[in-house]
């Protein structure tokens, strides 16, 4: 019997999985990954590696990809909260350059799966948030690719966010709706936008 709903997201390929959560009185169990269940959906992806971040408000990772060894990303938060987005970058698509975001916490136990040819990031909306995520290829230093997360052609909502757009993926400006300034590595304000970024 499956432990799984997975629902299709209006983007070709992404998916939101929720896990049955088994509770009682002294906490829960779920499976967070079953092969087989997965293959029941549709999902046969081969995953090779895990990884884990932790982070604080206000920080926003992305949008990273890998251009020659591109990955598929199985998502989740195990503490806290974050909004994560994807962004369709296959160029033979019809949604090209379209986002769909969906926010995963620690509570609601959602997981995304974003497959190769996304560009992909997140969010933190809580004041630490932990995140996991399955890869269906290994990580290839030289070979990470970007875009800037506040292209305007692309038009993301980061749940409230706001600031003067300079032309450039500087944070400087940015906030968040409690006033939390947004947080970005030096590398993530450099991507360049949808028009002159990598296209699968």
């Amino acid at each position: 019997m499956g432990q799984i709903k997975v629902t299709k997201c209006p983007i070709d390929g992404l998916c939101v999985i929720e896990p049955t959560v088994h509770g009682d009185a002294r906490g829960y169990f779920m499976e967070t990954y079953n092969q087989r269940d997965m293959e029941e959906a549709g999902l046969n992806m081969v995953f090779v590696q895990d990884n884990q971040s932790c982070s604080t408000k206000g920080v926003l990772r992305g949008l990273h990809f890998q251009k020659e060894y591109p990955q598929g990303k199985l998502v989740r938060v195990v503490k806290g909260a974050v909004f994560d987005v994807a962004v369709d970058l296959r160029s033979d698509s019809e949604t090209y350059g379209k986002w769909f975001g969906v926010e995963l916490t620690e509570e609601n136990k959602k997981q995304f799966y974003i497959p190769e040819g996304f560009a992909h990031g997140f969010l933190v909306l809580s004041d630490i948030a932990e995140f996991c995520y399955k890869c269906t290829d290994f990580y290839h230093p030289g070979d990470e690719g970007g875009l800037a997360w506040n292209d305007p052609e692309i038009g993301i909502d980061w749940c409230g966010v706001t600031g003067d757009y300079d032309g450039t993926a500087s944070a400087e400006s940015y906030n968040m709706a409690d006033g939390t300034p947004l947080n970005l590595s030096d590398k993530d304000q450099k991507w360049a936008g949808l028009k002159d970024t990598f296209k699968f």
